[in-house]
């Protein structure tokens, strides 16, 4: 997977946030989650202070997913995302989302402990294939002014849909 950088004017100050995101693979399905508006995002979200991308990242799989037994494999990827910071003025928003490999050691699930926002938009886990969320990603990427994770989550998916055919 490759770098995609969005870089827009330039900016005082810049506001960075670190993210864990999950790929976990079964029976040609692909663990995501869906909200209530239909799209699709991979499980994960911020690193915590004084928390390692490991620990972040089987933290937020078990808070979105609910599964426990989650086992981190390999690092894939990464996306960089800049964008003009909707909450302080003049200033750079980068969002670094590091993508990686995971893999279930059981079924043994919790419930889910969403955040607010996750909460409003009704986060609910969802086995589907790369076409399905695709297709589904894609028909909603220009409906929602704020779309924030659409148009990256649905580019690693098509980048994971490119892997799998080269196998």
């Amino acid at each position: 997977m490759t770098i995609e950088e969005f870089t827009v004017g330039h900016y005082q100050n810049t506001v960075e946030r670190i993210a864990v995101r999950a790929v976990i693979m079964k029976n040609n399905h692909i663990l995501l989650v869906q909200s209530n508006r239909g799209d699709f995002k991979f499980p994960g979200g911020g690193v915590e202070k004084n928390e390692t991308h490991e620990e972040g990242l089987i933290r937020e799989v078990k808070e979105e997913t609910g599964y426990t037994d989650c086992v981190i494999m390999d690092k894939i990827g990464t996306i960089i995302e800049r964008n003009k910071d909707e909450f302080e003025e003049d200033a750079l928003f980068q969002m670094i989302s590091h993508y990686f490999l995971c893999d279930l050691i059981s079924e043994a699930k919790d419930e889910l402990q969403l955040d607010e926002y996750e909460a409003v938009l009704e986060f609910t886990p969802k086995w589907v294939t790369l076409d399905e969320a695709i297709t589904k990603n894609e028909s909603l990427i220009n409906k929602f002014e704020q779309n924030s994770w659409l148009k990256r989550e649905t580019y690693v998916l098509k980048q994971l849909k490119e892997m799998q055919t080269l196998y």
